[in-house]
């Protein structure tokens, strides 16, 4: 049976003291980056992992972070896997915990863990009611609402920025493009009214001409329906998709319809699905680093809980990955 290993093994592995692999784990002030990555490295060589009631008993803490989430909450995998990353670099463990849909339900069980003792902080991506926060307050955890969902979990905050639309206009206006449609998504969604405020105010600003917005849903069905049913001199034009499943419905009725793209029609997309950059032509489409998010999101949090500065938002969340399914428009207008 084999001995299960110390802190003294971390340290001697390390070439640190036993206090200073105490302090990586416990969070105090004093130790470089570099030796916390030493004994970081030590430990996972070691499969070491903290005895986390007896630290509980001498220090108060834990060494245990949570972030709860909803069921249903939509493409979480990597704002999870980058937040648990972050947290496993500073030391803590984190436990991911799913919570039921229902938000009252949601918010009781939240409150039953704050008032637990177990964790030192809670990072929540919806929001929670005060009187959680309140709790919070009493018993000395850290519980911090990111807000990157709101309550029917639709994307919120950070994601609704709609700027890659103005770009993605700008030049399609650069490479002659006048005239303009735009597929909006479920508007019930505050990132879908972002992008189609965008496109207006766009079309407005530069004196384009807007062939409708058409309010959609998502799917790549709506694609097909609105592209299949526009005139013949409809085209040339470009169409702003508001994801790349219209964007594949919108291409697929235009390739059907005989229509060149880029030439007869220009589109673009947004989230830059898997299958995006093998279509015929590539999709122009916009990547959402929900990765990012969970990273810094952690990273807030670990701060309050040590009482650090907070670290600076990041400031390319969206990105542009520029394709063949936009080009000059052709010369039959």
């Amino acid at each position: 049976m084999h001995k299960r290993p110390t802190s003294r093994d971390v340290a001697r592995l390390a070439g640190v003291s036993q206090s200073t692999v105490s302090f990586v784990y416990t969070g105090r002030d004093g130790v470089s980056a570099a030796t916390r990555e030493r004994v970081l490295q030590a430990a996972s060589e070691l499969n070491y992992r903290p005895n986390l009631a007896a630290r509980a008993m001498r220090t108060q803490r834990t060494g245990r972070l949570a972030v709860v989430f909803p069921v249903r909450a939509p493409n979480p995998l990597n704002m999870l896997r980058e937040a648990t990353i972050a947290a496993e670099q500073a030391g803590y463990v984190l436990d991911v915990l799913s919570l039921p849909d229902d938000r009252d339900e949601r918010a009781d069980r939240v409150e039953e863990l704050v008032d637990s003792g177990q964790y030192e902080g809670f990072l929540s991506f919806t929001p929670l009611p005060n009187r959680i926060l309140n709790l919070s307050r009493e018993v000395g955890t850290i519980v911090l609402s990111a807000s990157t969902f709101d309550e029917e979990m639709h994307a919120t905050g950070i994601f609704n920025d709609a700027q890659p639309v103005v770009v993605m206009m700008e030049r399609l206006v650069e490479l002659g493009h006048r005239r303009f449609l735009h597929i909006t998504g479920d508007l019930e969604f505050p990132s879908a009214v972002a992008r189609r405020d965008a496109y207006l105010a766009t079309v407005d600003r530069l004196g384009l001409e807007s062939l409708g917005v058409i309010e959609g849903d998502w799917s790549s069905e709506v694609g097909i329906e609105v592209v299949s049913s526009l005139p013949e001199a409809t085209v040339p034009f470009a169409l702003i998709a508001p994801n790349d499943h219209t964007a594949v419905g919108a291409m697929r009725s235009a390739t059907l319809r005989g229509w060149a793209m880029p030439g007869d029609m220009s589109i673009t997309g947004w989230d830059d699905i898997s299958t995006s950059a093998f279509l015929v032509p590539s999709l122009t489409s916009v990547v959402q680093d929900r990765g990012l998010v969970g990273n810094y999101s952690m990273r807030r949090l670990i701060a309050a809980v040590r009482g650090e500065e907070e670290p600076n938002a990041p400031t390319e969340i969206h990105r542009i990955v520029w394709r063949e399914s936009i080009g000059a428009p052709s010369a039959r207008a």
